[in-house]
């Protein structure tokens, strides 16, 4: 009987297979007969079927995979996917321009219906004329006037920092191990959590005090599939998703509930809150009730951006910080010159202030080169939404010898964008592209950089992206950054533990100790 069964359904089984691979294989015919893009060389795939997409996305082989393409071809690379599909690997400038900003109608992010499922209408969720309406209504809020009122409620944080730190180093004589990870997401979180939305998530004491409601998505346990792990190279659930859409949801409608009470109650009201009212949706609600109807965001919208902000923010600026602090463990001498300058700088005032915070030269140029070298987020994810040509700022050599100038991109084809392979690009940066090197910061940038036109937002930088699409909160991040810095290496020494530290290449560049997988990152810390 059974076997009469599975007679029966092999036929249009068969169908199905044979109709997929014909349809794979019209297609690569198409690309080799019509466009250019199996003329562009690649690393080539040991699987027809699974292609060496993954090879690029798989946090075990990432890293490695990024710096061979890196080394051993041009900024133009054909990445097969699945059945023959062609993938666009890129990090020439002309063709982030096109992709990212002269062109970006044409280049959708490849995750926006991931994003909308989760977090709503907030900003990395939509797109069109709905994304630049945000984009308007948002801009203002990361003003460099809001900035400097934001700084005191940064020290706010920071000072609960050196009192849970102070108070784990007082249960031990002499220096003692600490995950500083932990501390590093719990900070980011409470950061956001009063600079951002005007509420306090976690007096920062010792990290066993600490409520898993309180912690940054990489800890908290019903958060524990993230974002960023939705790739494909990992099992993620609808159920996931939806814990973490209610989770986020639920709390933003709560935190909004109560600033619209206390907007009604009037500016006292609003000033007994966590944040003053100096926190981001304070003024951006604020800002939105003055504004024109057909400006003013919907409250739906704004719910978004609370969802966005607790969870786009955190662990790129934990990811900053701890790849900071594992560098200027590995470099020494640069942690006490920096601990110098910054002992310099807190004579007159513990809490630095913000115009003299943005330009310590020696903190600027360790957080520029960290972010260069090491960018929390290393790749964007884009499709074509139709035919179009991609320029390139040089030609290449195709396979068949031909020099190409420009790509074919043909309808639904993937687009990797690889933020770190335009950092590290020693053609632009130099042949010293590959090491850590605040100084250069502190000298003439090479003429190659400043000609390629790289079109970051930031200091020549893919970092925070560019475009529409570019991080709008990045000036607030690497104020976050600057300010936790200057109170941790002030105050605390650090040191390598005995365990192996390896970072890992999710969507976020994340630390963890060689041989397990939980995220972490064990230090040696004592008191300055």
């Amino acid at each position: 009987m059974s076997t009469s069964i599975y007679s029966s359904l092999l036929p249009p089984f068969a169908i199905v297979v044979i109709s997929f691979a014909f349809l794979s294989f019209f297609r690569r015919y198409n690309y080799r007969s019509g466009v250019s893009l199996a003329n562009i060389p690649g690393p080539g795939t040991r699987s027809w079927w699974k292609g060496n997409f993954g090879e690029a996305l798989n946090p075990a082989t990432a890293w490695e995979f990024h710096q061979k393409l890196l080394k051993e071809f041009e900024p133009v690379v054909r990445l097969d996917g699945m059945m023959g599909d062609k993938t666009v690997f890129t990090y020439d400038p002309k063709a982030m321009q096109h992709i990212l900003v002269k062109d970006q109608a044409f280049f959708e992010r490849t995750n926006i219906t991931t994003s909308k499922l989760m977090f709503g209408e907030g900003l990395t969720a939509i797109a069109g004329e709905a994304h630049r309406k945000q984009r308007k209504a948002l801009n203002p809020v990361f003003s460099i006037a809001h900035m400097r009122d934001m700084l005191p409620v940064f020290y706010n944080v920071i000072h609960k920092l050196d009192s849970g730190l102070s108070s784990q180093l007082q249960k031990g004589d002499g220096p003692q191990e600490i995950e500083m990870l932990s501390w590093a997401s719990r900070t980011a979180f409470e950061l956001i959590g009063q600079a951002g939305l005007g509420y306090s998530f976690d007096e920062l004491g010792d990290e066993t005090d600490a409520q898993p409601d309180c912690l940054s998505f990489d800890t908290n346990p019903k958060l524990h599939h993230t974002y960023r792990r939705q790739i494909g190279y990992t099992e993620t659930t609808t159920v996931a998703h939806e814990d973490i859409s209610d989770y986020l949801y639920g709390f933003a409608r709560e935190v909004y509930r109560g600033k619209t009470q206390a907007l009604a109650q009037g500016d006292e009201a609003v000033a007994q809150q966590v944040g003053k009212g100096k926190d981001i949706m304070s003024i951006l609600m604020r800002l939105n009730l003055e504004a024109d109807e057909q400006d003013r965001l919907s409250e739906d919208e704004v719910l978004g951006q609370m969802s966005v902000l607790m969870f786009a923010a955190v662990d790129t600026t934990s990811s900053a910080i701890a790849r900071t602090l594992h560098l200027l463990v590995t470099h020494p001498e640069v942690q006490d010159k920096l601990r110098e300058e910054l002992l310099e700088a807190q004579r007159e005032d513990e809490d630095i202030p913000y115009d003299k915070l943005v330009s310590l030269p020696y903190l600027d140029a360790i957080c520029r080169e960290t972010l260069r070298l090491f960018p929390p987020a290393p790749y964007l994810l884009r499709h074509s939404v139709q035919d179009t040509m991609l320029p390139l700022s040089n030609p290449i050599k195709g396979l068949d010898g031909t020099s190409i100038s420009e790509v074919h991109v043909p309808r639904n084809t993937r687009i990797l964008v690889s933020i770190i392979n335009s950092n590290r690009n020693p053609t632009i940066w130099g042949p010293d592209a590959h090491e850590w090197k605040p100084e250069r910061w502190l000298s003439k940038l090479p003429e190659s950089l400043t000609e390629a036109r790289i079109p970051g937002v930031y200091s020549h930088l893919m970092t925070f992206n560019a475009g529409g699409r570019s991080c709008i909160g990045f000036k607030f991040s690497q104020l976050e950054m600057k300010a936790v810095l200057s109170m941790l290496i002030a105050k605390f020494k650090f040191a390598p533990s005995k365990k192996e530290i390896i970072w890992r290449m999710y969507d976020i560049m994340t630390p963890t100790v060689n041989g397990e997988r939980r995220s972490q990152m064990p230090l040696i810390v004592s008191r300055a």
